[in-house]
Formats: C-alpha cells, structure tokens, sequence
C-alpha cells in the first residue's frame, strides 16, 4: 500500500467527499505528510489519478479561488504553488484517523480505563474506545450508553435495591409492568426514560447526573437510529467522557 492510499483510509467518508473538498485533504497530503514546499495544481491531479477518484474539473481554478485576499481563505499561495492555511489545517487534522489532534483525543479516552475497576467494563469500555478511533462514533456512544445503563443497574443492585423497590412500588406509570427489581435482568422492563426518573426519586443519582444522563440518551436515540444528523467528534468525545467520568466512576460497585 502506497503512503497516498493509506492517507485516503485516514479520510473520514472518502467515497462521499466531493472532489472539491478531497483537494484540501490532497494538498494537506502533499504538504504536511509529504512535507513538499508547497503544493502544485499538477501534483494534486496526481492524487486523483493514483487513488482512480475523478478530477475536480480545474483544480488551477479552485486553488487561487480560494487563497489569498479571497474571504474565508483556505490557501496562501507562494512562488512554487499553495499551502493550506493554518486554520485550514488544523480543520483537517482534527477530522482525520490519525493525527496529533485525534492522537490526543484517543489518549484522553484511554486515559478513563484505569478508573474503570470492573475488568469486563474496562473491557466493554476499550471497545467503545476502538470504535471512536476507527471513525464510528455512532457506535462508540451506543456502547457507552450500554455501558453506563448496565453499570447504573448493577450498583442499583448492591447498593440501593431496597430504595429503588419503594419508589417502583408506588409507581403509576403503566408502562411499567413490573414493581419490584429481584434480579438484575429486570431492569430490563424499565424504559430508560422512566429507569432515569426512578434512579434520581431512591436517592441513587444527583439531580445534575438526571439531567446529563437525560441529555445523554436523547444524544443515543439519535445515534441509534438511521438518521441525516452528523456525529461530530467533539459531541462523541464529550459523551463517553462526560457518562464514564460523572457516572461510571462516580458510582462505584462494590
């Protein structure tokens, strides 16, 4: 595999990228990887031809369109051919695979693990992790939120059961079918919203924690669903590190 294609798999939703928006990746390649001075029209259109993606159809026109005095800039031109601009860069390098800003993030994620004291929770947590740093962020706040739910079940059952059962005892809500918890596979027939709602009335959470995890799980019914929302890094980030640092660890199981 040459250095061109394994770039092209660090390009989050390559195939959808217009052609446009593959020259700023392309003359990111050239020189940031490639550490050329500056990169020429002629040598971006080999980076179509080598990775066979269709040209944009003047790649001269989109460079100086976009550069210098032009608002909103994304290249400085020189006397051998163009650059991104800092800002520019920066954009590009948080949204790629690697990276020294997803370098970063991933090293912050990791960082949560040895927190986590339970082995088949770090273990649940380190493939939530692998699926932020591959690109599926829906995934990854999908598993977390499995993650959080289960823990918050199972501290519920050492520590709180006898709290949880009065309050889901005098519930009314008749979508709940069950009114006492006597094994752990029985928060099951809890809706999530509700499960929120009786952990915050026995005491177990903080009303500050209700309310992340309120905000949280509307966050993972839109990841958990085919939808046309984008999941940015910065929300997937804040939402694993925002249920595992204000949840997962602050609950601790016995």
């Amino acid at each position: 595999m040459s250095k061109l294609e394994a770039f092209a798999l660090e390009i989050p939703d390559l195939s959808t990228r217009t052609a446009a928006e593959l020259i700023d990746y392309f003359v990111y390649y050239l020189t940031v990887i490639n550490e050329v001075v500056a990169a020429r029209p002629s040598e971006v259109a080999c980076c179509f031809t080598d990775l066979r993606i269709p040209p944009y159809s003047n790649i001269a026109a989109y460079l100086a369109n976009n550069s210098n005095a032009k608002k909103g800039k994304k290249f400085i031109k020189n006397k051998v051919g163009y650059v991104l601009t800092r800002h520019s860069q920066l954009e590009i390098q948080k949204t790629l695979h690697s990276g020294p800003a997803r370098i970063e993030t991933s090293l912050l994620l990791r960082n949560l693990l040895p927190n986590i004291q339970n082995m088949l929770e770090r273990s649940f947590l380190q493939e939530a992790i692998d699926c932020y740093e591959i690109g599926a962020r829906r995934s990854a706040i999908v598993m977390t939120w499995l993650l959080t739910v289960d823990h918050l079940c199972k501290y519920v059952f050492e520590n709180k059961l006898n709290e949880f059962n009065a309050v889901l005892a005098a519930n009314t809500d008749k979508r709940v079918k069950i009114n006492s918890i006597t094994k752990e596979d029985d928060f099951s027939e809890i809706p999530e919203g509700k499960l929120i709602e009786f952990l915050r009335q026995s005491g177990t959470i903080t009303n500050d924690v209700r309310k992340i995890l309120e905000t949280k799980l509307g966050i993972r019914n839109s990841a958990a669903h085919p939808a046309s929302i984008t999941v940015s890094e910065v929300k997937a980030t804040d939402f694993i590190i925002d249920l595992v640092e204000n949840v997962v660890i602050k609950y601790p199981r016995a």
